[in-house]
């Protein structure tokens, strides 16, 4: 089988999962994808075992492939799981990271908050998400990093969709150059903190205006 094909098409449709283009819960017709992506069967179940390792998705015998659609409590909790990891890693950083990462860092952020500000944000939801990754990896843990990449994935849609909401963007965008100022004066405590701070106010958000959409949407299912 062509690999790269597998991997075009994977990518394809982990971009429709991650962006909620597809929404949590649905069916995927099979047939109809194979259509759409102008492609055969054989590359796009491969593709989908793929999502399915990932966590995006449940193939189930005799029912078909659904999106996963998870609940908020887990959501919540994957979002304190990252903020752990990752505020350890900007404590860690601040030890180790080369000034050149810390310039990089710098770089990268100052670069791509001019799509916040012209409401590119699926560009920005990237280069987000990005940024944290990079911190991750100044930790100089590979293993910190590892644990953090099996919730890569499901941060990456729940920060994109948050971004959308109550010009998440335009903070996001201040809470890291803070971060970044801490990371420069090598000040492990005050890093630790931010870094903290930045995703717990995710947590926060997502708990006080998510659970709105839940309740809602189970009041219509009842």
């Amino acid at each position: 089988m062509n690999e790269t094909r597998v991997e075009d098409i994977y990518a394809r449709l982990k971009r429709r999962v991650v962006g909620f283009e597809i929404p949590p819960g649905d069916r995927l017709n099979e047939v109809a994808l194979a259509r759409d992506l102008d492609v055969s069967r054989t590359p796009l179940r491969e593709a989908l075992t793929r999502l399915e390792r990932d966590g995006l998705i449940e193939i189930r015998a005799r029912k078909g492939v659904f999106v996963v659609r998870r609940t908020l409590d887990e959501i919540l909790e994957m979002i304190v799981a990252w903020a752990a990891l990752e505020s350890m890693a900007a404590r860690l950083a601040t030890d180790v990271a080369s000034d050149a990462d810390l310039r990089n860092l710098r770089k990268h952020a100052l670069r791509h908050s001019e799509s916040s500000a012209h409401a590119d944000l699926s560009e920005y939801s990237d280069a987000n998400i990005k940024f944290h990754q990079m911190i991750l990896d100044m930790s100089g843990c590979a293993l910190l990093a590892d644990m953090a990449d099996g919730l890569f994935v499901h941060m990456h849609a729940v920060r994109r969709r948050a971004l959308e909401e109550n010009d998440r963007a335009s903070r996001s965008v201040v809470d890291h150059v803070g971060i970044i100022e801490a990371l420069e004066a090598r000040d492990a405590d005050l890093a630790a903190q931010l870094v903290r701070q930045h995703t717990m106010r995710l947590h926060n958000h997502v708990r006080r205006v998510w659970s709105k959409f839940e309740n809602r949407r189970e009041s219509i299912a009842g």
